[in-house]
């Protein structure tokens, strides 16, 4: 879920509210709260929990809210989780922490401690593109056999490492897809679903994809998959979550700017997600 901010850049919890609700009506399951495209890194830890507090309070009974507790600090990320868990969240996206690039047997004691510090459910995130290590498949089997270690969010974008982390985990153990134009491929080789951008605009769609494929309708599937390629596309073609952060201007939320270093697109940027946003007939969904 992105994070809308006010005209002076401080967090606009009336409008999260609001989001949290049409997501939880639109096809999202789960709400992730401060990952990547909610702006974390400039997120304080003290902006991060209100909005976990006001993201659950939203949508109480009609979906699960997982917290994006992670760090490069495991002392600061088993804190901000044993803190997301006496809230009453219902799990924890954990990314492989970033810059100091930490080797395997480090990320497998990192995310090990930071299981063994709560009983809160724990997504491992795996984005080397953000984080500059990888987190190998090898390492995601080990840890999978810490009991509340449940899934992972694979932004890799190497199918056979998704291969491999399916084969050689248990089938309760969720692979989730952490990209959009991937999930239907994923689908194929035992992911279970995708923590996914483009829900913001066509969740209903994505739902129904996955379910299609689950139910054995693959053509289906494809064809919703290929409906909706373009718009999985335009909103990478610069840093995530700036195109959906632009996307959801242009269906009138008032989701504010952005927060430095990262910034506003350039109108190149936005007449191509304004494009493919016509094609698609997003237009007409205004909201307030």
């Amino acid at each position: 879920m992105i994070t809308p901010f006010t005209a002076d850049g401080e967090v606009n919890y009336a409008v999260t509210e609001k989001l949290a609700v049409h997501l939880a009506d639109h096809g999202t399951d789960t709400i992730v709260v401060c990952g990547t495209t909610g702006e974390s890194p400039t997120l304080s830890w003290d902006e991060e929990f209100e909005l976990f507090r006001v993201v659950k309070s939203a949508v109480a009974g009609k979906a699960k809210v997982m917290a994006g507790t992670g760090s490069n600090s495991t002392a600061e990320a088993i804190e901000a989780t044993q803190k997301a868990a006496k809230m009453g969240l219902d799990g924890s996206l954990q990314v492989v922490p970033y810059y100091n690039k930490p080797p395997q047997s480090g990320l497998y004691q990192h995310f090990k401690a930071i299981a063994e510090s709560s009983d809160l459910p724990l997504m491992l995130y795996n984005v080397p593109g953000r984080t500059s290590q990888n987190l190998q498949a090898e390492t995601v089997a080990r840890l999978a056999k810490i009991p509340n270690i449940v899934a992972i969010k694979e932004a890799s974008g190497n199918l056979d490492q998704v291969s491999q982390i399916r084969r050689m985990t248990p089938p309760e153990f969720a692979i989730y897809s952490g990209d959009d134009s991937l999930t239907l491929p994923m689908l194929a080789i035992g992911a279970k679903g995708v923590v996914s951008v483009a829900s913001h605009l066509v969740g209903d769609r994505l739902q129904q994809m996955i379910r299609a494929f689950e139910s054995g309708q693959v053509q289906k599937a494809t064809q919703i998959h290929l409906e909706l390629l373009s718009l999985f596309k335009v909103l990478f073609v610069t840093t995530n979550p700036i195109p959906v952060k632009a996307a959801m201007s242009l269906q009138g939320w008032q989701v504010g700017d952005l927060r430095l270093p990262l910034c506003a697109p350039d109108d190149a940027v936005r007449d191509q997600v304004m494009q493919v946003m016509s094609e698609l007939n997003l237009l007409n969904a205004a909201h307030v």
